[in-house]
């Protein structure tokens, strides 16, 4: 039933005036969509507005108003018959997370001005045009199904077509992991949605659950229809995330039974080098295999359909074993069976995917939908992408992600409802592949010690248990017939989430040795140790769980003010408790070490190690937590404001803007290291040194060295005696943590100009609290610097180091996004993207680096230019019918060289705070393109062809083979710093980004 005019407008202006209060009173703002379509237009005044999915049957209605307004809201993507009677009919394509315009005022055309989704659905030849969203403030664009068919790809990984969207990185680096990197933030900060279903991980970096660290992909691309990529200015909708958004809808089944199988192949035979194979004269063995299929269609015609798919990898990958940038001086003095352990190796992989859906639709008003989706990988790690891990120290990962969801959308006349129940069971466990000791080799500098090579065991740290584990329920509602001063479309949403989550951080094996590398050769003992030993007697476990609370609401209004002008309003509040830490009792012992007496280097006589902190501005009261003290961060308000104006009214020439605030959240991954780590403490002790008696840099604790501490972990352990903390590190994190957040600004333009869609728009992105571990030690007189020293030997008293965890990591970025497209349609035969990227970003601390033990805190360190994002990016693709049946792509990548962040020691330039080191940051020389100079660090030019071969009955057999990095353009990741220097070069013989020169096969067959 219809609302009664007066009341809609009473309950409007109150929800209207509810949000401009808020963006009054805290005017940062940002926005979101989910997987689902909205169509909104004029026709006939009260009339029923009919849109029938050609595919499947599904039928949505609603009736215009009196001035003839409509929104269909909640309309899976495909393609519609819309009309609201004889003589208005028309066949368009709606596409993911998009608001489309449709006038069903005037007679239908006798035929498409651009019928650009010519395609086969449920048998049936249809010609439709394609809908395109020009009335968005959002910053972004939609890859196709043509797209993800058909450009080169080195992965069958979705979201590898997100970068041909300005300000998106895909990366592969050396070990064949990828990425998802939106502007200059950390992947982390990306989420991913399919069917509206945010893949967030809560535990582990990486952004999408699962994609930490892996050469897999988070869903089977044959289950994807499309995506949308936004990369700022989404709406109040979407949540856990402060860059980059991507919404992907998911194949159905349709009125006709349809499949598709298909096997990929390459190896070693089929690819050129790497600079490291070339440097030994030898290649490492590699192979990948990928195959899977696809299968739909229908359960009862018009009402219910099925689909499932499974697709699956098995990798082998070469690698290089590479020693640090600052460390690669000692390397000609290692003895040759370590230096041996550097250079070419390989990192086995296996994947399978699975993903099935079925939906019903009992009635023209309810749809329901149940999926589920399964991610099984095991996987060798810790090798490559610049690690100086050598083979014999790598670890084994075991890699499960399971989610499912049940979904059901009920549309009424005047309003819309979705309720979405889900739950997810996500584990990452890696564990060491050899136990006994580790070596590490470190080349010995004035201030510090980069490691050359690690050899041996892998570190105890290698041997995780960490996941999310729950239920959530979600209930979105819409409002799609409400009016005042123009129409509305007002969506409101509750989520609750009670997701566990778990950690063991490290296991009680494989103890570390690290020895000094001089132009002298090898020390002959180690100078210091690294291990764990469990706590005994006080019921401490090493593994931690807790039950995260998290509960979110948002409302947005889609206000047609008129023809020309679209406001969108929104704000969203997020809270989560994790009572790990918010509940968190500081260990009674170590609360007893700060108020005792600080006995380091001959402390005044009473000044307790707390009194030694607060002279070198720490209050030690801000992490030591009573089980009481502590409180889930409430401020996470997240008003968005943006707009559209279609300058002549005929969505030809749209400006657009915006702003907002998006709060992501702490990764789980370091608020559970202060529990962790007191159950199982680490430990880090230092030998004296034969020739003289002392200890490296004066650290403590202080041990003679003794042969037999190579025998077995016990004798390690047994050296600190049974009840000693000496050497244990003690991790705290600050009572008062909050959630990183961006404020986020765009202003651009978007134009159709004959087939093409430009956009130009600038952003102004700004991150705030990023969280980051620095060292809390301090001399007695509360400085963090003496001569060039640090304070590692001046920890607490009776422990070891102090390690503080508090928000405070900060980026600034400022980027030109220029786009071009060309969608492909059948008339042509071609289709064609173009994306510029220029970036401006300054960062405070390294994206991906969250211990700074460079800078007495986070917030000493200077702003320098990011290496996050290349200053100039450019992403070009093509694609066309060709010659005897074929279609050919192509995709070019260039980008100037991320640059190099670092930290430079001169003992010559003593600085008023004692400190020789500062953070810097520099470019590496580039390389030359076919034409130009040398300013590009990344050069990339792939093909692909395919063919395919009618074989009758309906079914298609293809041929296709990607052609990667045609001109095997090194694209060099590692780097080496002249010593002495504040310069970088790439390492030579070192890792490369994506692949050299590679040729992958694949057959297919379709029906």
């Amino acid at each position: 039933m219809k609302l009664p005019h007066h009341l809609k407008k009473t309950l409007l202006a109150s929800l209207i005036t509810g949000m401009v209060v808020t963006t009054v009173a805290a005017p940062d703002v940002a926005w979101a969509q989910t997987a689902n379509a909205t169509l909104r237009g004029k026709g006939p005044a009260s009339t029923e507005v009919t849109a029938k999915n050609i595919a499947t049957g599904s039928t949505r209605r609603t009736t215009t108003d009196a001035q003839g307004n409509y929104a269909l809201v909640g309309l899976p993507p495909g393609t519609y018959q819309v009309d609201a009677g004889p003589g208005t009919e028309r066949t368009v394509t709606l596409t993911v997370a998009s608001t489309a315009s449709l006038d069903l005022t005037a007679a239908a055309p006798a035929t498409t001005a651009n019928a650009a989704n010519a395609q086969n659905l449920g048998g049936v030849s249809v010609s439709a045009t394609t809908l395109q969203e020009v009335k968005t403030p959002e910053v972004g664009a939609t890859i196709s199904l043509r797209q993800i068919d058909t450009i080169p790809q080195v992965s069958r990984n979705f979201l590898e077509f997100a970068d041909t969207v300005p300000g998106m990185v895909f990366s592969v680096d050396s070990a064949g992991h990828t990425s998802l990197r939106g502007g200059a933030m950390n992947d982390s900060s990306v989420n991913v949605y399919i069917d509206g279903v945010g893949q967030k991980s809560y535990v582990k970096e990486g952004g999408v659950s699962g994609q930490n660290a892996s050469q897999g992909n988070p869903f089977p691309q044959l289950a994807i229809g499309e995506y949308k990529v936004i990369t700022s200015n989404y709406k109040a909708e979407y949540d856990q995330l402060s860059s980059a958004a991507v919404t992907a809808q998911t194949k159905s089944g349709t009125n006709e039974f349809h499949g598709e199988a298909y096997y990929r192949y390459t190896d070693d035979s089929f690819r050129a080098r790497t600079p490291a194979e070339n440097d030994s004269g030898t290649k490492a063995s590699s192979s990948e295999k990928e195959y899977g299929f696809a299968i739909g269609g229908p359960i009862i015609k018009d009402q219910m359909h099925f689909f499932m798919a499974y697709e699956a990898k098995r990798f082998d990958t070469p690698v290089t074993v590479t020693p640090s940038a600052d460390g690669s001086p000692g390397v000609p003095y290692l003895p040759s069976d370590v230096a041996a352990q550097l250079g070419p190796t390989n990192l086995p992989f296996q994947e399978d995917l699975y993903f099935g859906k079925i939906d019903w639709e009992p009635t023209d008003r309810d749809r329901f939908e149940a999926s589920a989706q399964i991610r099984n990988e095991t996987q060798l790690d810790g090798l490559g992408n610049g690690s100086q891990t050598a083979p014999s120290a790598a670890y084994n990962i075991k890699n499960d992600d399971k989610r499912y969801a049940v979904r059901w959308q009920h549309s009424g006349q005047s309003y819309f409802n979705e309720l979405l129940l889900t739950y997810e069971d996500a584990k990452n466990a890696p564990t060491a592949i050899n136990y006994g000791n580790g070596y590490v080799y470190t080349w010995q500098r004035p201030t510090d010690d980069p490691v050359i090579i690690e050899t041996g065991a892998a570190n105890p740290l290698a041997t995780q248990n960490k996941g999310q584990k729950g239920p959530a329920i979600q209930d979105d509602f819409t409002f799609n017939d409400l009016e005042w001063n123009g129409t509305h479309v007002v969506k409101m949403g509750v989520k609750y989430k009670a997701v566990t989550l778990n950690a063991a951080d490290a296991a009680d094996v494989n103890p570390q040795f690290y020895y000094n590398v001089t132009s002298n050769g090898v020390d002959a003992t180690p100078y210091k140790a690294f291990f764990t030993k469990p706590v005994n007697g006080l019921g401490l476990t090493p593994s931690v769980s807790t039950k995260s609370k998290q509960f979110g609401t948002y409302i947005q209004d889609d206000w047609s003010v008129n023809d020309k002008l679209t406001v969108n309003l929104g704000v969203r509040w997020d809270y989560e408790r994790t009572p790990s830490y918010t509940d968190f009792v500081t260990p009674a012992n170590v609360v007893a070490a700060f108020n005792s007496q600080d006995t380091n280097a001959g402390a005044p006589a009473g000044q307790t190690y707390a009194e030694t902190l607060a002279k070198g501005g720490i209050n030690i009261n801000d992490y030591i937590s009573n089980g009481h003290n502590r409180s889930a961060y409430k401020g996470e308000w997240q008003p968005r404001l943006g707009f559209s104006y279609d300058w002549f009214g005929d969505e030809q020439h749209v400006i657009h803007g915006g702003v907002g605030r998006a709060y992501d959240r702490d990764l789980y991954d370091y608020l559970q290291l202060e529990t962790t780590k007191s159950a199982l403490p680490q430990y880090t002790i230092f030998f004296q040194d034969p020739a003289t008696g002392q200890c490296h840099r004066n650290s403590t604790p202080c041990y003679a060295w003794n042969p037999n501490l190579l025998n077995g972990l016990g004798n390690l352990q047994s050296l600190i005696g049974a009840a000693s903390n000496a050497g244990t590190e003690v991790d705290m994190l600050n009572n008062n943590l909050k959630a990183p957040y961006s404020d986020q600004y765009s202003l651009g333009m978007s134009n159709q100009i004959g087939d093409w869609h430009t956009d130009a728009t600038v952003t102004r992105i700004l991150s705030y609290d990023g969280f980051a571990f620095t060292l809390g030690n301090r001399y007695p007189d509360g400085s963090f610097w003496q001569n060039g020293s640090q304070p590692w030997g001046n920890g607490i008293p009776g422990f070891g180091a102090l390690i503080l965890g508090n928000n405070g990591i900060r980026t600034r970025t400022t980027q030109l996004l220029l786009s071009a497209e060309k969608p492909y349609d059948k008339a042509s035969g071609w289709g064609a993207t173009f994306a510029y990227t220029y970036t401006n970003a300054k960062q405070n601390r390294d994206i991906n680096e969250h211990y700074s033990f460079d800078y007495a805190t986070i917030q000493d360190y200077p702003f320098i230019t990011s290496n996050a994002a290349s200053k100039h990016r450019f992403v070009a693709t093509g694609n066309m019918d060709g010659p005897w049946g074929t279609v050919l792509s192509a995709k070019l990548t260039l980008a100037t060289p991320l640059p190099y962040n670092g930290i430079f020691c001169d003992p010559s330039n003593l600085q008023a705070n004692g400190s020789i080191c500062s953070a810097y940051a520099a470019i590496a020389p580039a390389s030359k393109f076919l034409i130009g100079g040398k300013i590009w660090g990344y050069r990339d030019i792939d093909l692909q062809a395919t063919k395919d071969f009618d074989i009758g009955h309906g079914m298609t057999l293809y041929g296709r083979f990607d052609v990667l990095n045609l001109f095997n353009w090194n694209n060099y990741s590692d780097y080496l710093t002249p010593a002495g220097t504040r310069m970088v070069t790439y390492n030579p013989t070192g890792n490369i980004t994506f692949v050299p020169r590679t040729i992958k096969f694949e057959v297919g067959l379709k029906f």
